[in-house]
């Protein structure tokens, strides 16, 4: 039973990145770790791919053929592949009879995650093969400095997870990067949770252009909180701590955790299951100095002998922009 990530995210939240630093830190907890790039964009990436869409299609050659630009070339490759789905299920085999573990890293382009049909047609055959995947999409942390910006990632996350109906992990990524920002309104644990939005509509209000539209900025928010789904982990790619937090959301959504535990890694996930998101909310504030009002959070014990497990573990940031 093949377990694995689907990677999704607008250009720039760091899907690249993130792929490839997660592959090393599986790898060094002895989880064989293969990434499938899915992105036909994705040139010089920091990692190998065991399969690579751009042995099927390119998209310059979709580009050319039917005289498309950069969206439409992308559509296209993504819908090609939905018509030629045995041919990524032949490339899989081999590491699927070998027990490794997948990450697929997906294009940028959200229409493809909102309306589009293509990339859930793909997941539904994959799911046929008893593939159990999980959906983690990652959006820049950045969002969060504007009401209006966060507004419009919650609508985002909450279109996609109901478009893809597949387990699904929000990542507020590079989180240490936020205190560069400027100061959140509301310290970190308020948008991890996605807590009473008629604070943030407070502000979204107040502020123009986004005031002439108080009653769609009411509507939006209750309509986010009527389906009450939407909320968000938070990742510093560099950091293992990070890391380990994020991997024991996934593996709950995936199910890996229950069971698919191999010797190597059983311990760091069982420590890794007694937090909490609103304590790792806390724990992220404080270790990347995010907190609104400048206090401080000690650590706690489950943070302590989840960080003594992987202080051995390295992972490489990848330099460029993804």
């Amino acid at each position: 039973m093949p377990f694995g990530q689907l990677v999704i995210g607008p250009p720039g939240s760091g899907k690249t990145t993130y792929c490839h630093g997660m592959q090393q830190f599986l790898n060094a907890l002895g989880r064989k770790t293969v990434i499938v790039n899915l992105d036909p964009a994705n040139e010089n990436t920091p990692y190998t791919s065991a399969v690579n869409i751009e042995d099927l299609i390119t998209l310059q050659d979709a580009m050319d053929a039917h005289d498309l630009g950069p969206n439409g070339g992308m559509v296209y490759c993504i819908e090609y592949l939905e018509k030629n789905m045995q041919w990524l299920e032949d490339q899989l085999k081999p590491y699927v009879a070998d027990e490794y573990y997948f990450i697929f890293d997906c294009p940028g382009q959200v229409e493809l995650y909102t309306h589009n049909e293509a990339v859930r047609t793909v997941m539904r055959r994959l799911e046929k093969a008893d593939f159990r995947l999980a959906c983690v999409h990652l959006v820049d942390a950045s969002y969060c400095t504007e009401a209006a910006k966060f507004i419009s990632v919650l609508l985002l996350s909450l279109t996609t997870m109901l478009m893809l109906e597949l387990p699904h992990v929000n990542v507020l990524s590079k989180i240490d990067l936020l205190p560069q920002l400027g100061e959140l309104d509301f310290n970190l644990e308020y948008y991890t949770a996605v807590m009473d939005l008629d604070y943030l509509l407070f502000h979204l209000n107040e502020r123009e252009p986004s005031a002439r539209f108080g009653e769609l900025n009411k509507v939006m928010c209750g309509l986010i909180e009527d389906f009450s789904l939407v909320g968000f982990s938070t990742l510093c790619i560099s950091d293992k701590q990070s890391v380990a937090t994020l991997l024991k959301e996934v593996d709950k959504a995936n199910g890996y955790i229950f069971g698919a535990l191999t010797e190597g890694n059983e311990e760091i996930m069982l420590a890794a299951d007694s937090t909490d998101m609103l304590e790792d909310a806390r724990l992220a504030q404080a270790r990347y100095s995010v907190l609104k009002d400048g206090g401080s959070v000690q650590p706690s014990s489950t943070e302590s002998r989840l960080s003594s497990m992987i202080d051995k573990l390295k992972i490489v940031e990848h330099d460029s922009e993804h």
